[in-house]
């Protein structure tokens, strides 16, 4: 915390509130399996989103949710435990994410 004596001080907090998230329909979203760094172990990864971390958030826990696994969002992107790339391709689809590309 700072403390200041000048009367228009504005405390800066650091939270980024980042970009607006753009409509689904207009998200390029790539899903790609991935195996590096990971101890051997095989994820989705979904690369691509743009927006803020609370819709990407979001839309990881839809993902998971669907598919029944673990995994994370973070730094634009959302990692899904497994092999289920046509499963999270056919999830983004329904929910509106037309330009999905599987790699």
């Amino acid at each position: 915390m700072v403390y200041s004596t000048k009367p228009d001080f504005q405390y800066d907090t650091g939270d980024n509130p980042g970009e607006e998230t753009p409509h689904a329909e207009k998200q390029s979203l790539r899903i790609s399996l991935d195996k590096r760094n990971r101890g051997g172990k095989t994820v989705t990864l979904i690369t691509g989103f743009r927006g803020k971390n609370d819709d990407l958030a979001a839309l990881g826990k839809l993902l998971k949710t669907k598919c029944g696994v673990g995994g994370s969002a973070k730094d634009g992107e959302i990692i899904i435990q497994g092999d289920v790339r046509q499963k999270v391709a056919d999830i983004l689809v329904k929910e509106g994410y037309g330009r999905t590309k599987i790699i």
